[in-house]
């Protein structure tokens, strides 16, 4: 799979006090340049320092057929995916600390290359954890 990247932000789930306005204001802004609402959008998490505690970065992405201009997926890297609430307002966040608390307790081994939440045009939206 291919991705190209739209806008891009690093930051720390624990230890970026800005966080949530720096994810905020990388969603706004890219959603003014996407063009097609009706494809499916992408939070790429890249980059990792190490673990969940570390820094990484988050992009906003979209997939293309220019592979000059994109991040390549590997289509052989095995992903755990999970569902997202959506009639939850907290579902992302929700289902993000499921995830965390899954590995902490050794139930998730994570690969730390590329994970991504997949947003579908009918309000789904699934996030995709790169196992070993």
């Amino acid at each position: 799979m291919n991705l190209k990247i739209i806008k891009s932000v690093r930051t720390n789930n624990f230890k970026d006090e800005a966080i949530m306005q720096k994810i905020t204001d990388l969603w706004k802004e890219s959603s003014s340049i996407l063009k097609h609402q009706d494809e499916v959008t992408y939070g790429l998490y890249h980059g990792y320092e190490s673990d969940y505690k570390g820094d990484y970065t988050l992009s906003v992405a979209i997939e293309s057929s220019d592979n000059a201009s994109t991040i390549n997926i590997p289509n052989t890297t095995k992903y755990e995916v999970f569902e997202v609430d959506i009639s939850d307002e907290n579902g992302i966040l929700n289902t993000w600390k499921q995830i965390w608390e899954l590995e902490k307790n050794a139930f998730l081994k994570r690969a730390y290359s590329f994970d991504f939440e997949r947003y579908y045009p009918n309000g789904q939206i699934e996030i995709h954890i790169a196992t070993k």
